[in-house]
């Protein structure tokens, strides 16, 4: 796979190469373009808007209709919200609209350029989607840019978290849309689920011809048409692996006493003699003595636990539950509710649950009510879904990792853009640790360092159990502190607001790793700007690249370093074999081993990781498409 995307590539890149020569030739377009916009009243740009609709419609994105619409936006964002589009923003936007991903380094301003092709799109009379990777940054993004689109006619949405179907319509009916991922598949699937088996063009026309209130009219989309995936990386990459899955509830009051025995049968079995966890795979494999042991067990219940299918399948969740679920990491307890955590954002997903019946084992698990088992109406996989989209674009700063799998799933090429002003972000020596006590209490001493120096900090956790542990520990040391994770997502907006002054200190989950602006006080730039701490590295390093992007924006000073331990989640679980055989033989080094061996040790883990993560989203493509072939077969969508 990896060579024919390789060979795929080749011709792609040397043509995004030659059109870097073009670069300068398009801003020198839209600037000349500009001239014209600048001399115009506010009829004046209406009046242009309407004009520039009907050609667009007509001739479609012809470069030197979209260099007057892209001329057009950047004079109206000047005049609406005091930001002009810099002209690497334009190259951004053009990239975007051409149908590829723009990869522009963090704090250049993608909320800006998305308005650009947004803009030309709309007036060309395409629905557009701007899709964020959560619901804070679509209602941020879409206020913050609101003024520019309503000055050119055009009506903006926001789809969020809870909102009614007639709101999500009126928000889907807009000419731009901003949304999140997951809620634009689930109202896609739920189109689906009203459509049934009249699946065609020609069924929907019937039906709205013979009956006075239609499915059709209760549909949330009017198509897809043009998305522009802001963190595409993470979007389109990072939560591939895990499809979207509309369930019905059926009633299973009777289970509730099985999962409690199958949870008693697991506590029973010895890990390592009755089965094995790998952490690393995410997997528990149950041993012959393990299912000897639970045969033996399961003779005092009797009833379903005669099956040995059941028998081995009930416990086989259980201790999935039991050593790889855990409180406070992979999801919370809130108001007797078990929700889950978005291991990539931080953020609590309420009205998600996992599947085969493990949210029930969990809930069970943490004595909260159990909810009704689900059965599955509708699936499908972002790869899927964002391949039927007619036009896709993506943004972000961190895409050249992913650079292969972008073209090979969704024929997405990527083109770096230079950033506007030179990057003055520097890197601190990496610490790394074998024990976790002696690693925290660094990170304790590097952030007292840095607020005596009157420097802002932002600290990086993985899970909201090490940043609570931190917070602890800080406040041992007498040193004030915000923290932010899924308990305090609410607060998130003010938090961050407050993130940059001076000797300011912020513990947080990867909730500020994405889409996050942090901006500097004059006296914190002159002090060196924020400093920002990794606790951890993730599975991805291109995560660990979005947090040290906190710092070091749009030219601003700011420094970053990393702060690890043998004992973090990383090299426990993707470290192997030969990883745990060295964090028993470095034990003797010290408190602290050299920098090279733990960067190499890092860089190792990482690597396996990633490669366990591209595994898990081609599984998650294959089962589609067999899916697909076999719905097909039965006249089924979805």
């Amino acid at each position: 796979m990896d060579r024919w995307a390789q060979a795929a590539v080749a011709p792609v890149l040397r043509r995004l190469r030659a059109s870097v020569v073009r670069r300068e030739h398009w801003v020198q377009q839209v600037a000349a373009a500009g001239v014209e916009c600048a001399r115009l009243r506010e009829e004046g740009v209406k009046s242009m808007a309407q004009d520039l609709r009907a050609s667009l419609t007509k001739t479609g994105f012809r470069p030197a209709l979209a260099a007057k619409a892209f001329a057009l936006v950047r004079e109206v964002a000047a005049r609406t919200i005091g930001m002009r589009h810099f002209d690497v923003q334009l190259v951004g936007g053009w990239i975007l609209l051409t149908g590829r991903v723009a990869e522009m380094e963090t704090g250049e301003g993608k909320t800006l350029t998305a308005t650009l092709p947004a803009c030309t799109a709309a007036l060309a009379g395409l629905p557009v989607h701007i899709v964020t990777v959560n619901d804070y940054l679509a209602a941020r993004d879409a206020d913050l840019m609101r003024p520019v689109y309503e000055s050119l006619g055009l009506s903006v949405g926001t789809i969020v978290q809870g909102m009614t179907p007639s709101e999500r319509q009126a928000a889907y009916a807009c000419d731009i849309t901003y949304c999140t991922g997951k809620e634009l598949v689930f109202d896609y699937l739920k189109d689906r689920i009203l459509v049934g088996t009249a699946s065609n063009r020609l069924q929907v026309h019937l039906d709205r011809l013979h009956r006075s209130h239609t499915r059709s009219t209760d549909f949330l989309l009017r198509g897809l048409q043009y998305a522009i995936v802001d963190e595409a990386d993470s979007v389109l990459i990072d939560e591939a692996k895990t499809p979207l899955v509309i369930a019905r509830c059926t009633d299973n009051a009777a289970e509730h006493k099985a999962y409690e025995q199958a949870l008693h049968m697991a506590r029973q079995l010895v890990e390592g003699r009755d089965f094995i966890v790998d952490r690393g795979e995410r997997t528990v494999r149950v041993q012959p003595s393990g299912e000897t042991r639970t045969t033996e067990l399961a003779t005092a219940f009797g009833g379903l636990w005669r099956g040995r299918r059941r028998r081995e399948a009930l416990v086989h969740q259980a201790l999935i539950a039991l050593h790889l679920f855990h409180r406070d990491q992979q999801y919370l307890v809130q108001e007797s509710k078990v929700q889950i955590i978005d291991e990539y954002t931080g953020r609590l997903m309420p009205d998600r649950s996992w599947e085969h019946g493990l949210h029930q084992m969990i809930q069970t698990k943490e004595a909260c009510p159990l909810d009704n088992h689900q059965s599955t109406l509708a699936r499908i996989s972002y790869q899927r879904f964002f391949r039927r989209y007619l036009r896709l674009a993506g943004m972000t700063g961190t895409a050249q990792e992913v650079a292969r799998e972008l073209w090979s799933v969704y024929r997405l090429g990527v083109v770096r853009v230079p950033s506007n002003r030179p990057l003055r972000r520097r890197r601190i020596v990496d610490q790394v640790y074998v024990r976790a006590d002696d690693k925290w209490q660094a990170v304790v001493r590097s952030i007292a360092d840095m607020t005596q120096q009157g420097r802002p900090v932002l600290v990086g956790t993985r899970t909201v159990a090490a940043s609570e542990h931190l917070s602890r520990l800080l406040g041992g040391a007498g040193l004030e502190h915000q923290v932010l994770n899924a308990r305090q997502d609410r607060d998130e907006a003010a938090v961050i607001s407050r993130a940059a002054e001076s000797g300011r200190i912020t513990v947080a989950t990867n909730m500020a790793g994405r889409g996050t602006d942090i901006r500097l006080d004059p006296d914190v730039v002159a002090r060196g700007g924020l400093h920002v701490i990794a606790t951890e590295r993730h599975d991805s390093g291109r995560i660990d690249r979005q947090l040290f992007g906190r710092c070091g924006r749009q030219g601003d000073p700011g420094t970053y370093q990393t702060i690890l331990s043998l004992d973090d989640q990383l090299f426990v679980d993707h470290g192997g074999s030969v990883g745990r055989r060295l964090r028993g033989m470095l034990g003797c080094l010290g408190a602290r081993i050299p920098q090279w061996l733990g960067n190499f040790f890092c860089w190792r883990a990482q690597q396996r990781a990633e490669r366990l993560q591209a595994r898990m989203r081609r599984a998650v493509m294959k089962m589609d498409e067999q899916l697909d072939s076999t719905l097909a077969f039965t006249g089924r969508s979805e």
